[in-house]
């Protein structure tokens, strides 16, 4: 399709859906909308609006972690959310830094929506972001690749082990570039340690021990409350069963900086270890190159506080791989970040994020990569390696069926907590081994027929 062409059609459509047709002389050349990736951003709130949108800055290693604002090869022409104030920030951002190159003559061709449907609708955008809430990302994402969108979505990936699965299929069947978000593999002390471990520099490795963060003291249960004017409440809830509305199962109004509220409720999110478990279960399936299986048995324990914030606190579990090497698992009430590898001829460890890396001998950290071995010292940002990916029609450095074998770790340990029992895994089936009630678990939650998929 020509410029003049593209041009025409975009118009049309978006006549007919009701959207902004101006667009900026600046666009046009090198970077025209034929050229451009054009991107849908599905949710607004603090992840969406802040690193997914703008990007941030990574003091301690003087990095800079682009948004999809900062890629020229990208041009964001919709947003949505379904709290309406957030939406309107995030199109005004957008809008401003558009216009930042035509003094006296504002770019105002980003669309604001609630409905995530309408973007999806939109032939004239190649691509979605989705940053909402966890139970979300499934049927977002499905409906996303049915209208051949690629899709870049947001860890933790799925709700459940078979939801997980369903999403990797649709993807593979309408042929999409995908990729799940997750910032860790772009960050140089993160698979740099990866890198290292592949390598060999620490000897075969035996271990993996992750601890992650603390969580603040569960929620109560709180007195309804009306539904703000900005929210659309019943498309928040969307596939999850009705609830009256209180903040603190949804989000703050008016906030983008403090962490939502859903995150800690089971029903929305699975807590953090899928939270941290996306980050840090990846970097450990990457550095024992099983990214695309998984462990053969687990066992943990935890906590399930009876109220509103009710996700697993104060856990323990270890996982074992066929291989013989052994991951543990840990959170509480004051542990922090970081992931630590050992192997037989010393270990790394990796503090935090972006993390500091410290090993048991200077030297392994000097160790460049020789002739064949891994070197991830190049590796682009999430958003530029997703908006690249879907330019060249290549692979993503994180596909959904790599998110999706991590998330499962997440998922089988919170059953093997669950259920208090030492469990079998088989990653290929992705089934336990003879325990019914374990594999019940392996479903997602209760859905409302209209969203299910």
């Amino acid at each position: 399709m020509n410029r003049r062409n593209f041009i025409e059609k975009s118009a049309a459509a978006a006549a007919i859906m009701g959207f902004p047709t101006i667009v900026p002389a600046s666009v046009f050349g090198k970077n025209a909308p034929s050229n451009r990736v054009t991107v849908g951003l599905i949710g607004t709130g603090r992840q969406g609006f802040g690193q997914n949108l703008q990007g941030a800055d990574l003091e301690t290693i003087s990095a800079r972690v682009p948004g999809l604002l900062e890629i020229p090869e990208a041009q964001i022409l919709a947003v949505c959310d379904v709290d309406s104030w957030r939406m309107a920030q995030a199109k005004q951002v957008v809008e401003a830094h558009y216009s930042k190159n035509k003094p006296g003559n504002a770019y105002k061709g980003c669309s604001g929506h609630q409905d995530f449907r309408e973007i999806i609708a939109r032939k004239d955008i190649d691509a979605v972001m989705i940053s909402t809430p966890d139970y979300w990302h499934v049927p977002m994402a499905i409906m996303a690749a049915r209208a051949k969108k690629h899709v870049s979505c947001e860890k933790p990936l799925s709700m459940s082990v078979h939801q997980g699965r369903d999403l990797v299929q649709a993807i593979k069947k309408y042929g999409i570039v995908n990729r799940t978000d997750s910032e860790f593999r772009s960050v140089r002390p993160q698979n740099h340690a990866v890198e290292l471990v592949r390598n060999g520099r620490i000897g075969q490795l035996q271990k993996v021990e992750i601890t992650f963060p603390s969580d603040p003291d569960p929620v109560p249960n709180q007195a309804d409350m009306p539904v703000p004017k900005d929210l659309n409440y019943d498309l928040w809830l969307g596939p999850m069963p009705y609830v009256p509305y209180t903040d603190m199962r949804v989000h703050t109004p008016f906030d983008l900086k403090k962490r939502p509220n859903w995150m800690r409720v089971d029903t929305y999110a699975q807590g953090m270890i899928s939270n941290w478990g996306a980050h840090y279960f990846d970097m450990a399936q990457w550095a024992n190159n099983s990214e695309y299986s998984g462990p053969v048995e687990v066992e943990g324990s935890g906590e399930f506080p009876k109220s509103l914030w009710n996700s697993m606190i104060n856990f323990q579990v270890t996982y074992r791989y066929a291989n013989g090497v052994e991951m543990t698992c840990q959170q509480t009430p004051t542990s922090k970040p970081g992931i630590r590898y050992t192997g037989s001829q010393g270990w790394i460890y990796v503090d935090g994020f972006p993390g500091t890396i410290t090993a048991s001998n200077p030297a392994i950290l000097n160790s460049k990569p020789g002739a064949g071995e891994l070197d991830l010292s190049k590796t682009l940002w999430d958003k530029a390696d997703f908006i690249e990916a879907v330019r060249t029609n290549r692979k993503t450095l994180e596909p959904l069926e790599v998110g999706h074998r991590t998330i499962s770790i997440s998922q089988i340990g919170l059953i093997a907590c669950q259920t208090g029992q030492k469990l079998k895994w088989n990653p290929e089936k992705e089934l336990f081994d003879g325990n019914n009630a374990a594999n019940a678990l392996l479903a997602a939650p209760l859905a409302r027929k209209e969203w299910v998929l």
